[in-house]
């Protein structure tokens, strides 16, 4: 097995809850038989665990969450600034 964690802090716990909320529904959807994930969130940080058969598979799941958890955080900004807008 080949593991790795992505970590990725953010200015509030807020924003960490929003963006660990939006990719954690995503982690039981995708896994297959060669690749798990995780989402942790603790305070500002959010933490992805991916467990992969084999580099392959692990080199696509880090791609794959890394990809998730940017939209995820560019969805968060948008609202946000939307939002502010609206002010």
């Amino acid at each position: 097995m080949h593991r790795t964690s992505l970590v990725f802090s953010y200015e509030t716990e807020r924003v960490a809850a929003a963006v660990a909320d939006a990719v954690r529904v995503e982690a039981g959807d995708i896994e297959s038989e060669r690749t798990r994930a995780s989402v942790e969130r603790d305070g500002e940080t959010v933490r992805v665990a991916v467990t992969a058969a084999d580099l392959t598979a692990l080199r696509a799941g880090t791609n794959t969450w890394t990809t998730l958890v940017a939209v995820a955080e560019r969805a968060n900004e948008t609202g946000r600034t939307h939002a502010a807008l609206r002010r």
